[in-house]
């Protein structure tokens, strides 16, 4: 038998009636009707109906002095039993107590007494446990495990990017400063510059992995920290890379709705149906159909939340891309089509907020070096990544997707700090 335990609540069923067993958990609540006691315990899959009857009274005097979020073990035989959870109940012989949990606890892990927002991110850890919280984190799970498969399976190969960065990837002043040896350095704002040369390497590369913006953005869709999944592609297009985004997001759905359906069933909720390929609308197109609509929008102009929902609504759409996008509002690093006003790029929306964003990027050093010049930044801080392009860089494409905005779109939640274990913003360096 295992030290701890023997089995999941997830391994345990009616079938095992009369078998031995060690299960482990955390104390979730008891119920006391004098001639029984039931303890539930609480586990990573799910929960476990352990029954004491009066007649054990060491078992009985133990039930009083647990409290709820102990850690224990219990050894037991598996009962069939039609009337409890999973038509199963344990039976115990002996009940190991590892840990027994302050009281009373700053938040009610069972849910029956609800707590605010901030309540919920001081006392994360036994948020996480809620069984919402949980849901949430597995769903999460699927889904990275659905990108990298998806991925995978297009000749990708996973990268790791440096994360202290001599400059700015897109010029602003959202930086982090790290001191780094007496030198200036920052935390990355993305991987963008160096996938780039990776993919003058290696053709077709991912990375997951934070980044960081010192942006003072409070709205429920920023982090200061956040986990950015970004694709490389070379010898492509943005229209290449958009196919692959459409198949890593339709994986994604497929995914989470087949292996977390218990999850999606807890959350209450149904993520949307990902039909390929996802309807591209214009960014000039997007304008004008808001202004015919009553919403003031100028060409340039970037859309907002309330623009987008807008939009959504009007063309009733739930999951599109909008493209070509105006140069200006774009990145140095992006293709600026032939008229020199719009962009090869775009953005993936869901419903009210964009996912991912992408683009063609420009591989020739000389027009790399005007678009810097335009946007006023120095070519010279840029040299590390302007050198290779003298070395026949291919033309290349690719994207930018944040995780957690992902997250809100498979799990229904209206904020990126949920789906974040321990979200970092103006307000949280702790836990």
């Amino acid at each position: 038998m295992g030290r701890y335990r023997t089995h999941l609540s997830s391994e345990l069923g009616p079938g095992l009636d009369g078998a031995k067993v060690v299960v482990a958990g955390w104390v979730h609540f008891k119920r006391d009707l004098g001639g029984k006691k039931f303890l539930v315990i609480r586990d990573k899959d799910g929960f476990i109906q352990v029954v004491i009857s009066k007649e054990n009274r060491e078992l009985s005097e133990l039930f009083y002095r647990l409290t709820p979020e102990s850690a224990v073990s219990v050894i037991g035989v598996v009962k069939a039993e039609s009337r409890a959870p999973g038509g199963f109940e344990i039976v115990p012989t002996e009940i190991i107590v590892h840990s027994i949990a302050k009281t009373p606890l700053p938040l009610d892990v069972s849910g029956k007494v609800p707590a605010d927002f901030d309540t919920r991110f001081r006392e994360r850890v036994l948020d996480l446990r809620r069984e919402e919280s949980r849901a949430i984190f597995k769903i999460m799970s699927v889904a990275l495990r659905a990108i990298r498969e998806e991925l995978y399976s297009l000749g990708f190969i996973e990268v790791f990017t440096p994360k202290i960065v001599a400059a700015a990837t897109e010029g602003g002043a959202a930086l982090f400063p790290v001191a780094f040896f007496g030198r200036e350095a920052y935390l990355a704002q993305s991987p963008q510059l160096y996938k780039e040369l990776l993919a003058g390497a290696f053709e077709r590369v991912f990375e997951i992995a934070p980044a960081w913006r010192a942006e003072e953005s409070d709205t429920p869709y920023h982090l200061s920290e956040f986990i950015s999944v970004d694709v490389e592609m070379a010898y492509a297009n943005y229209e290449d890379v958009m196919e692959v985004l459409e198949r890593v997001i339709r994986r994604v759905v497929n995914e989470v709705r087949e292996r977390a359906s218990r999850e999606l069933k807890v959350l209450n909720y149904d993520p949307p149906e990902i039909r390929t390929p996802l309807k591209r609308f214009r960014y000039e197109e997007v304008v004008k159909t808001l202004g015919e609509h009553g919403e003031r929008i100028e060409l340039g102009e970037d859309l907002s939340v309330t623009h987008l929902r807008r939009f959504s609504e009007i063309v009733n759409e739930e999951v599109y891309f909008i493209v070509d996008w105006p140069d200006k509002a774009r990145p140095f690093y992006t293709m600026p089509k032939d008229d020199g006003v719009y962009s090869e790029s775009f953005d993936l929306v869901w419903k009210y907020l964009e996912i991912a964003s992408g683009s063609t990027r420009v591989h020739r050093r000389e027009l790399l070096m005007k678009r810097l010049l335009e946007r006023g930044l120095n070519p010279e801080n840029f040299e590390f990544f302007l050198k290779w392009f003298d070395y026949g860089m291919p033309p290349h494409a690719g994207w930018g997707m944040g995780l957690a905005r992902l997250g809100l779109m498979l799990t229904g939640a209206r904020n990126v700090r949920e789906v974040t274990p321990f979200p970092r913003d103006k307000k949280r360096l702790i836990p």
